[in-house]
């Protein structure tokens, strides 16, 4: 086979070696280039792809060695009903995963690969899910036909020569294989987003450790290490060697004396992830430090000393960009200043980039992310509503400087949330670990309206929905058993941003004023906060948080913490329903944990309230 101009990664992995040979004598591709991860090689695949009408290049005084990309509108976003988990028996996928047996599978995917990268450069993308020789990171190796994805992997891994030699001569790899399906015949004129957007196939193999992708070029369904290695397969391996991989970001709080603490969040989609990953502490906070570990995973394992260590495998920033600005998220914007791919935004008239709430003024003039000219009267956005930016983490301003401590952060709470706007509480904390997980377990956001002013729930637990690899059930006795073996496992909390009043408007500010809840979160887990004992879990009081900057009456505060009875008893039925899809393997200690909360419940008041502060 010919070889590409660039220089290319080396490697002496016998097995890596013989399966990519595997892989290039079923897909056929024209040439086989082994990435090296440096900036000679990033810089020539982004000027191909700039050649090819692929990539735009950004003004490099406004946005440096920044590129625009467009993908084919049929080809924007994860696609959950064409993702499978391919173990050999259908229960261990478990009801909330599309199953299918892994010998027809690999049928069906040996048939749509067999010829799929003719026409196209193979590239070998040997990557690292957390920093390089950790004990906690994993290695993966993507085959790819996609110099986009090539690019975007340099982003959001640490990929390249280095993973090959830390792998050395007999490291293991879990080996991700994609392909955009849209092999080239001779003399076929390519396209600027080559895809197959109706025939793909997001596939994992647990018990091969393996992955397969057909058709799609876009995000999670193509940068492999992402959302189908960090998570799905790496759910699996942590169930196996105990320990977590989870949809969690991780930040550090650090008061004014230096003491700091880390958090992990489980958020689901909507619900501030990002800005809580990023959060700037509020006036009222002034010597207070937020650091950003992660923004989206959290693989955690247990440490000898009995606690939680966690890493963020990820090395970049996959944002979604509508609602993301510098008065929302500050730290966001900066992180996406330069060295950034941005896909499916808007380009404005002097070459930068644009979206819906990037800024409070719209400009006059855009070309949006169809290439169409747009000003603020066209009747679409000017941005897709799922378009994103890469961007390196080491780029946040609020970037811990334990980020890539190779044996990672501890962690000391976890935090689980949902978007409800009735009768769920600012925050409160779990009775113990079983509860805690029955909280995450229970998570979610309303979906859709129903009948007597109630909103129809999703339940997303652990935000892991679409991410867990194997039957959730087992799931979250795995959650149970990890606690079992912690001396001091982290206390855990649900917390809840977007409760309304009568009137249907937001009675939390949110934003950085969440930091009066991390404060208290904190405060707790260090042994000093106090709290009262409610038919949910412990609460803080109106003077337990931190006013200070924050003009919120006592009354509204505790308007925000009511509980209603028959709305509580309407949920722990609604729990019900939602465990009843997990049949037997359901833990029994979660039939134990709803019949608690009923029993709290119907002893509480109709409408159970904090106790008030005398004169108040």
């Amino acid at each position: 086979m010919t070889k590409l101009s660039i220089r290319g990664g080396t490697t002496t992995n016998a097995k890596l070696l013989q399966w990519v040979d595997e892989i290039a004598q079923l897909t056929k591709p024209d040439n086989i280039h082994w990435c090296d991860g440096s900036q000679a090689e990033y810089d020539s695949l982004c000027q191909m792809m700039v050649d090819a009408g692929t990539l735009i290049r950004l003004n490099a005084a406004k946005r440096p060695n920044s590129y625009l990309c467009r993908s084919d509108p049929g080809d924007v976003a994860r696609v959950e009903d064409r993702t499978f988990i391919c173990s050999p028996n259908k229960g261990d996928a478990g009801p909330t995963n599309n199953w299918v047996d892994p010998r027809e599978m690999k049928v069906t995917m040996n048939k749509l690969f067999d010829g799929s990268m003719k026409g196209r450069t193979m590239y070998v993308v040997p990557f690292s899910m957390g920093p390089l020789g950790s004990h906690i990171a994993h290695v993966g190796v993507e085959i790819t036909d996609s110099a986009y994805v090539a690019v975007s992997m340099r982003v959001m891994t640490r990929m390249g020569q280095a993973v090959l030699d830390v792998m050395g001569t007999d490291g293991d790899f879990v080996p991700c294989i994609h392909s955009v399906g849209k092999p080239l015949a001779p003399g076929e004129a390519d396209v600027a987003w080559p895809c197959n957007p109706k025939n793909i196939y997001i596939t994992h193999f647990p018990e091969d450790r393996s992955i397969w992708s057909y058709g799609s070029g876009y995000g999670g369904n193509a940068l492999l290490g992402k959302k189908c290695f960090a998570l799905r397969i790496a759910s699996v391996m942590a169930r196996d060697e105990g320990w977590l991989a989870e949809h969690m970001l991780i930040v550090g709080v650090e008061n004014p004396e230096g003491e700091k603490t880390y958090v992990a969040a489980a958020f689901p989609s909507a619900c501030g992830k990002t800005n809580f990953a990023m959060l700037v502490p509020p006036a009222g906070f002034e010597g207070w430090k937020i650091w950003t570990v992660g923004d989206d995973i959290a693989w955690i394992k247990p440490g000898a000393d009995g606690r939680l260590y966690a890493i963020n495998p990820e090395a970049g920033f996959f944002g979604v960009a509508p609602g993301t600005g510098a008065h929302t998220n500050y730290n966001a914007i900066a992180s996406c200043r330069a060295n950034s791919i941005f896909t499916n935004v808007a380009l404005t008239d002097d070459g930068d980039i644009w979206w819906e709430g990037l800024t409070e003024d719209k400009p006059a003039h855009v070309i949006d992310w169809k290439g169409r000219d747009w000003t603020p009267e066209s009747p679409e956005p000017a941005a897709h509503p799922n378009s994103r930016f890469a961007a390196p983490a080491a780029q946040c301003p609020s970037i811990d400087p334990d980020w890539e401590n190779p044996n990672g952060v501890p962690i000391s709470a976890f935090l689980f949330g949902g978007r409800l706007s009735k009768n769920m509480p600012l925050v409160f904390q779990s009775f113990n670990w079983a509860h805690g997980v029955y909280l995450g377990a229970t998570m979610g956001s309303e979906a859709t309206a129903a009948a007597v002013g109630q909103a129809a729930i999703r339940r997303d637990p652990m935000a892991m929905l679409p991410f867990c690899g194997y039957d959730m059930a087992d799931y979250f006795s795995h959650w149970l058993n990890i606690g079992r073996k912690l001396s001091n496992p982290p206390g855990v909390f649900r917390v809840n941003w977007f409760r309304k009043d009568d009137n249907g408007k937001f009675m939390w500010p949110g934003f950085g004023d969440n930091m009066r809840v991390l404060k208290w979160v904190v405060d707790r887990v260090r042994g000093r906060g106090f709290a009262v004992e409610s038919p949910l879990g412990f609460m803080p009081r109106q003077e337990d948080l931190e006013w200070t900057g924050l003009d919120f009456p006592a009354e509204k505060f505790h308007e925000l913490m009511k509980i209603d009875r028959e709305a509580g008893l309407a949920e722990a039925r609604d729990h019900e329903v939602h465990f009843d899809k997990f049949f037997e393997r359901l833990p029994k200690e979660f039939v134990a944990e709803r019949e608690l909360l009923k029993a709290r419940l119907l002893r509480s008041p109709k409408v159970w309230e904090l106790p008030r502060a005398e004169g108040k």
